[in-house]
């Protein structure tokens, strides 16, 4: 069994290489600016290191959301155009239409894999902000990739609920790798609550995963994320588990 690889570009967004297949999570490729959203403006500090058409082939795209720039931007949705599947949130596939597929937490998707086997893509519950968040932030969901000889897969899109990340591992775990999507992003219309985890919350969720290995996200790039690489390492040391995590 070969270790899936995982190559972070900045924000949310990850190139996943798993049993053959070439998964991307949430393009964001637009230069640093600002990019209205909702009546505000959310400030893109930094470019993505690539550009989108340098990535090569891509299998699909997993989608946490389609409804804020920072996960899916004005070049992320001219990817989606080129790639043959987007798996998202249902009401997500509703709006961007093409090659998308909605899927609601629990329910599945199957790839077809170049040797022959099948990657599972479940769609997992996802809590972008407080309890009650939803009106505000809309409809999210995470992913777990499983498989015959493929390591399990956790990717958390934007969440900021402990107690989703334990029903999680009650079903999944542990798991192989999560990719935690964290940064503590904040915004006024919550009252400066959570909309993802922060850099302490990430560390309980990987050991509530039993994570072999954590691959850092949506760390960077953003203004309103209010934490960074610099904290993420310092909680997982604390914690003692800083061994665990995949560092470009």
């Amino acid at each position: 069994m070969s270790d899936p690889q995982f190559r972070v570009l900045g924000g949310p967004t990850v190139l996943i290489e798993i049993g053959g297949l070439r998964l991307l999570t949430d393009p964001t490729f637009d230069p640093a600016g600002e990019y209205p959203t909702g009546g505000r403006a959310l400030v893109k500090t930094r470019p993505a290191p690539v550009r989108a058409a340098e990535l090569g082939r891509l299998d699909a795209v997993l989608l946490s959301h389609d409804e804020h720039p920072d996960n899916l931007d004005n070049s992320g949705r001219e990817l989606l155009a080129e790639v043959p599947l987007v798996l998202t949130t249902a009401s997500g596939a509703g709006r961007l239409g093409g090659t998308a597929r909605g899927l609601r937490p629990w329910q599945t998707h199957e790839l077809t894999r170049p040797d022959g086997g099948v990657l599972v893509v479940t769609a997992v519950p996802a809590q972008h902000g407080p309890e009650g968040c939803e009106p505000v932030t809309g409809d999210v969901i995470g992913f777990v990739l499983t498989g015959q000889g493929v390591p399990t897969v956790y990717v958390s899109g934007d969440n900021a609920s402990i107690e989703v990340v334990q029903r999680i591992a009650e079903r999944f775990g542990p798991v192989d790798t999560a990719v935690l999507f964290a940064g503590a992003a904040r915004t006024p219309l919550l009252d400066g609550a959570l909309l993802t985890l922060d850099s302490e919350l990430a560390a309980r969720a990987a050991s509530l995963l039993g994570a072999r290995r954590v691959v850092p996200a949506h760390l960077d790039s953003w203004a309103h994320f209010t934490e960074g690489l610099t904290e993420f390492v310092g909680a997982f040391t604390a914690a003692g588990i800083a061994d665990r995590l995949v560092l470009d």
